[in-house]
């Protein structure tokens, strides 16, 4: 019996996170010109956004309830304590998911002691979340404790993110042909955060692939807090060298020196298309993270 911290492969964490803790990470769905295929399982950044520019039909959907009873039913059979943080029911099923999965598997273990949290956020933005919980474990923190602050967490999280290219909001139906086609020729760069309903929504729009990165550091300024003593989370769509750009960005204006970085994939990446950018932080200074 053993407390097991879960999460899904849409919070984009990275790889040495997983091995270092031993994080169980569930697997997205991804097809792929009718093929089914596991985002970190079977699929991986690198591989996936070649698909994508290469123009191959893809399309992603959520885990289903019989892939999370498979999931969760050796810990219900070791009688361990789950928390599983969960990819924001604002953009997709997964949560729901998870409770029917979690309901079937109390009529067999009543005992089974699952605790899903709706973490309200997308691609690193919960990622975050699960790794200071997952070094609140290792500190020794309880059950109780780490519950807390995950819910903590979710709710100050800020994730902001900006695209290279509209082509992926259209086809996705988050932006109509009309916009699309006069964003394209006046170049202009949505801005794009995960809203306090975990929806993502586009809040503003720039001229530029340059300046909306920069008003994404704008943005870290007017929101987070207490930023050169915190992590800040990276992500990108195969597009390193810019986020190499932010980064420095974020260096100098603002004395960050803690990051964690990865690729945006496949759950959000499908959706947004090669380039987007990502800048994950906190919007107050934790009071659950103590060095």
């Amino acid at each position: 019996m053993a407390l097991k911290i879960v999460t899904d492969s849409a919070s984009d964490t990275p790889k040495w996170i997983i091995e270092d803790y031993g994080l169980h990470v569930i697997p997205t769905p991804v097809v792929i010109d009718e093929i089914d295929y596991f985002d970190g399982e079977t699929l991986f950044p690198e591989e996936f956004y070649k698909n994508l520019q290469s123009g191959k039909d893809i399309k992603t959907y959520h885990i289903n309830s019989q892939m999370f009873y498979d999931n969760f039913l050796p810990y219900a059979k070791n009688n361990d304590e789950v928390i599983y943080i969960c990819f924001s029911t604002g953009i997709a099923g997964t949560f729901n998911a998870a409770n029917i999965a979690k309901a079937e598997l109390l009529e067999e273990y009543p005992d089974f002691d699952l605790t899903i949290i709706d973490s309200k956020c997308a691609s690193f933005g919960f990622g975050l979340v699960t790794y200071y919980a997952l070094r609140m474990q290792q500190n020794g923190a309880s059950k109780e404790e780490i519950i807390e602050a995950i819910r903590w967490h979710c709710n100050h999280m800020e994730q902001i993110f900006t695209v290279k290219t509209l082509d992926y909001l259209l086809k996705g139906g988050r932006l109509s042909k009309t916009s699309a086609v006069a964003g394209s020729l006046l170049d202009i760069k949505p801005i794009i955060q995960v809203n306090k309903e975990g929806a993502l929504e586009s809040i503003e729009k720039v001229r530029g692939r340059q300046k909306s990165l920069k008003r994404l550091v704008e943005m870290v300024g007017e929101r987070g807090k207490d930023l050169s003593n915190q992590i800040i989370g990276l992500v990108h769509g195969d597009d390193a060298k810019t986020l190499e750009t932010v980064k420095d960005m974020l260096k100098n204006t603002y004395g960050c020196n803690d990051f964690i970085e990865n690729y945006v994939g496949c759950a959000i990446g499908a959706h947004t298309g090669p380039g987007i950018i990502g800048i994950i932080f906190l919007n107050d200074k934790s009071p659950y993270l103590h060095e």
